[in-house]
Order: structure tokens, then C-alpha cells, then sequence
């Protein structure tokens, strides 16, 4: 039982001090999963991240689910799935009552105007933290700025982007 109590520590932390949405949980998700509690190897979070992409949904829940699953099989993945949205149920519940209340107040606009570059921030080191453990040789460099600028410039579809990638993959390794 405790690794359950364990599990829900874990991602109830990460679903209550990352702000931004799944992006932005990353790097405390992948303290919490690999650094203290040894439930991932990097190149295991890394593809999970992948899994996680490719499932529809918020990327941190599909994670809290996956590695929940993985840990302490469906009643693991129940529990870190539940913890993880715990704390923006309720935080968005009590928000919901004072919406009216401070709606219009500049110290509202002050308060998310300061949190903006911390968002950033968190996914910009999301993003490098997972691309420092995914170039694991100069192919991985190749495909995934290849499929960056597919992506931002020629605005390819996503999902095909995912797609291509894996065949690239399978081609070259």
C-alpha cells in the first residue's frame, strides 16, 4: 500500500506546483519519476514522452496514467491520474467563486503577467532537459530538426509528422 501513498505524493506535487499545463510538469516530472523515486531510466521517460504525445489528451495525465500503470499496475495509474488533477480541480473550484470578485482588478493582470515567463521558462527546460536525453547520435539531430521545420514552417500536420518520423526511424536504425 505504500507505494500508492507514494504515487499519489508524487504526481499530487507535480499537479500542484507546475503551472503552465503538461509542458510545463515536465521537469518536475522527470525529478520526481527518475531522480527521487528511481521509477524511470531517462531513455524510459523519454519514450513515455513519445506515448504520452501520441495518446489524445493533456500529456501529464497520460504520463501520471502510463508510469501509475507501470509502477503499481491499474490501480497505480488510477491514483496517480487522480492526484495529478486533484490539485487544479481544486484550485479552478475555489477560482470559479471569486472569478467575479477580482476579475477586473489590475492586480490579477499584475499576478498572471508575472507568472507568463515562469511558464515559459518551465517548458523551455522541459524542452531541453528532453532533447539533451533524446540526441542519442547525429541521426536523432537530423530527423528531429527536419521534423521542427516541417512542423513550424511548412505547417505539416502534426500527427504526420509523428508518423514520418517513425518510418524515418525505422529506415535509418
Amino acid at each position: 500500500m505504500t507505494i500508492l501513498i507514494k504515487l499519489f505524493m508524487a504526481f499530487f506535487k507535480i499537479g500542484a506546483f507546475s503551472f503552465g499545463g503538461g509542458y510545463a510538469m515536465l521537469p518536475l516530472m522527470k525529478e520526481t519519476v527518475i531522480d527521487i523515486h528511481n521509477w524511470l531510466t531517462n531513455a524510459k521517460f523519454i519514450d513515455v514522452l513519445a506515448i504520452a504525445e501520441m495518446t489524445p489528451g493533456p500529456v501529464s495525465i497520460n504520463m501520471a496514467t502510463f508510469l501509475g500503470y507501470r509502477v503499481s499496475g491499474l490501480l497505480g495509474s488510477m491514483v496517480a491520474t487522480f492526484a495529478v488533477i486533484l490539485p487544479s480541480f481544486v484550485v479552478i473550484s475555489i477560482i470559479f467563486h471569486f472569478v467575479n470578485k477580482f476579475k477586473d482588478s489590475p492586480y490579477t493582470d499584475y499576478f498572471f503577467k508575472g507568472i507568463r515567463p515562469i511558464v515559459l521558462g518551465l517548458i523551455a527546460s522541459a524542452a531541453v532537459s528532453v532533447a539533451v536525453d533524446a540526441y542519442i547520435d547525429v541521426k536523432s539531430v537530423i530527423i528531429s530538426i527536419f521534423i521542427f521545420y516541417l512542423v513550424t514552417f511548412k505547417k505539416f500536420n502534426p500527427i504526420l509528422a509523428i508518423v514520418l518520423a517513425g518510418l524515418i526511424g525505422v529506415i535509418l536504425y
